[in-house]
C-alpha cells in the first residue's frame, strides 16, 4: 500500500467546529439524524456506539445518555471540544488514526457509525477493519457518505436544459478513483486550510466491507429537504428529489472468529 496522505482534520478543527456547532450543520438536523437514529433503533438498556471519525463527538449529543458511546478521532483539537460540549457520563473520547490498527478495551459494541467521514480517508479498508474488530459478530455498522454517485468534487455539475426545463447533473468521471484537494475556506485562497476528499466507486465499498467480515443489509439514498421559491423552484425541487445528497449503507458484522 502506498503512503498515506495525512487527512487529520486538525488544521481545519476550529472551522469544522463553527460550522457543525452543538447541533450539527443543516442536513444534520433535518436529514442525516432523523433518518439514521430511526434506523438505528438504539435500546437505552442494551445499545453501544462505536463512532470512527467521530469530529467534535455529534452523534454523542444526539443520543439517550445511558447508551455507552466511544468516539475516535485524529484531531487532538476536535477531541477536545468533544469532551468540552460532552454531558454524558458514558460517552468517552479518543485520539487515534482509525485507518491504523488499534485496540479499544471495549470488542462488544452493538452499533458503529462512520458518518460523512469514508470519503475523507484515502484507504477506507483500514477503518472498516477497525470497525469489524471492535463490533460484536451481529451487529450493525451504519455508513452515510456523500453521494458517490451523484457528489464528486469538481467532478460533478448541475446543468440546465432549457428547452425541457430540466436541471441535470453532468458526471466527468465515476468509476475511477480520485484524489481531490478542497479549500474549507475558499475566500481566504493559498491562506485557506485543506482537506481532502477521496472519491472511490460503490463498488469499491461494496468489496472492503466483504473484506473486513461485513455483508449490506440496506442500502438507503437521503436527499435535501430544502424547497426552492421563484421562477426555477419547480424544476430545482425536481432535481433535488432526483439526485439524492447522500448514500447510507446499513451493514451487519457476519459471525468471523477474531
Amino acid at each position: 500500500m502506498a503512503k498515506q496522505l495525512k487527512t487529520s482534520w486538525e488544521t481545519s478543527a476550529k472551522w469544522y467546529d463553527s460550522v457543525v456547532g452543538e447541533k450539527g450543520h443543516y442536513y444534520h438536523e433535518n436529514v442525516i439524524f432523523p433518518k439514521l437514529l430511526n434506523l438505528m433503533q438504539l435500546n437505552p438498556s442494551t445499545s453501544s456506539i462505536l463512532d470512527l471519525g467521530c469530529g467534535q463527538g455529534i452523534l454523542s449529543r444526539k443520543i439517550p445518555n445511558s447508551i455507552p458511546y466511544m468516539g475516535v478521532d485524529l484531531s487532538p483539537s476536535l477531541i477536545r471540544e468533544a469532551k468540552k460540549q460532552n454531558k454524558s457520563q458514558n460517552a468517552h473520547f479518543e485520539i487515534r488514526d482509525i485507518t491504523e490498527p488499534f485496540q479499544l478495551s471495549k470488542r462488544d459494541f452493538s452499533h458503529g457509525c462512520i458518518l460523512l467521514a469514508l470519503q475523507n480517508l484515502e484507504y477506507p479498508i483500514g477503518a472498516l477493519r477497525n470497525m469489524a474488530f471492535h463490533l460484536m459478530a451481529g451487529g450493525h455498522l451504519f455508513l452515510v457518505l456523500n453521494h458517490p454517485c451523484f457528489r464528486i468534487p469538481r467532478m460533478s455539475h448541475w446543468g440546465e436544459d432549457e428547452g425541457k426545463r430540466l436541471l441535470y447533473r453532468r458526471m466527468d468521471a465515476y468509476l475511477s478513483k480520485q484524489k481531490i484537494p478542497i479549500q474549507t475556506q475558499p475566500s481566504k485562497g493559498q491562506k485557506s486550510a485543506q482537506t481532502w476528499s477521496f472519491h472511490h466507486p460503490l463498488s469499491s465499498y461494496s468489496k472492503w466491507l466483504k473484506e473486513s467480515g461485513f455483508s449490506i443489509l440496506e442500502i438507503q439514498e437521503w436527499s435535501s429537504d430544502k424547497q426552492s421559491t421563484g421562477s426555477k423552484a419547480k424544476m430545482e425541487n425536481r432535481a433535488r428529489r432526483e439526485f439524492p445528497l447522500f448514500l447510507t449503507l446499513v451493514c451487519e458484522r457476519k459471525g468471523l472468529p477474531r
